[in-house]
């Protein structure tokens, strides 16, 4: 697995979204040889997302999702599953490779993967997210992109997790080095049910029989299922503003969670590995 690079600690490395060729920082912005330029925001992140990849004008999560998560994940209710991430990466990882977040947000599970010797990579194509996790996660290199036009060359990534992000195994492949491993954490069938049994009127339970990879090796599998204890209202409404339950919530229900202040609901993962065999 040969993706060591210590000079990615001083500058990251990424290709032109428009022609792959190598970009180069040059002051405050990333250029490449044939003088596409992309400018460094004052938070250090840069987008990488040219016009014609954009669905829509703002793509991702909107401004209200993004402070609803990062309030929800800073009060630490998943935090059994940082820690099942990061025993994942100490059993299997390599300390001194890349790392990359597919689809970071506003970065609170890529920069837990710091260390000293390691480079860590976030990429997320909702803006509003990415400036939040360059503004406070400085050791790592955010930008602005889609997940399925990476800006990195092949093989770049010893390590790439993704959390509840489109999962495109094409893509991941390419930027993986050989014997490089992918995690993913998907919805169990638990996840959230009580919640859900709130909003819809036969609430079903997630489908875990189906999965996105093909071709990579599946080597280690987790369920990681725990009760979370709501307590403060707003934890819950911060819970719900980050899941798409919030477009179906009506307006009767919204009131009633906004004064709930005892409520028990499952926080339902499954984790798996894989490695890409050399």
């Amino acid at each position: 697995m040969n993706v060591k690079e210590n000079s990615d600690n001083q500058c990251p490395h990424y290709l032109c979204p428009l022609c792959k060729q190598p970009l180069l920082l040059i002051k405050k912005s990333f250029i490449c040889a044939n003088k596409h330029s992309f400018d460094q925001a004052k938070e250090g992140y840069v987008n990488l997302l040219p016009v014609q990849y954009k669905h829509s004008k703002d793509p991702g999560d909107n401004k209200a999702m993004v402070n609803a998560r990062r309030a929800f994940l800073t009060n630490n209710f998943y935090q059994p599953l940082i820690e099942k991430l990061l025993s994942l990466y100490q059993e299997f990882g390599d300390s001194s490779t890349r790392v990359f977040d597919a689809g970071c947000g506003e970065g609170y599970y890529t920069h837990q993967h710091k260390c000293a010797s390691n480079s860590v990579y976030g990429i997320d194509i909702a803006k509003t997210a990415v400036r939040i996790a360059a503004k406070r996660y400085k050791d790592c290199f955010f930008s602005v992109g889609t997940l399925s036009q990476l800006p990195f060359e092949d093989g770049f990534f010893g390590w790439i997790f993704s959390i509840y992000a489109p999962i495109l195994e094409q893509e991941f492949s390419r930027v993986l080095a050989a014997d490089g491993y992918l995690v993913t954490v998907t919805p169990a069938e638990n996840h959230l049910f009580e919640l859900k049994e709130l909003i819809y009127r036969e609430a079903n339970k997630h489908d875990i029989s189906k999965t996105p990879i093909n071709f990579l090796t599946l080597i280690d599998e987790h369920r990681l299922n725990y009760h979370m204890q709501f307590n403060q209202s707003n934890d819950l409404i911060n819970l719900l503003a980050m899941t798409p339950f919030a477009f179906k919530t009506s307006d009767e229900l919204y009131t009633k969670l906004k004064g709930t202040t005892d409520f028990t609901c499952q926080a339902d993962f499954l984790i798996r590995v894989y490695k890409k065999e050399a």
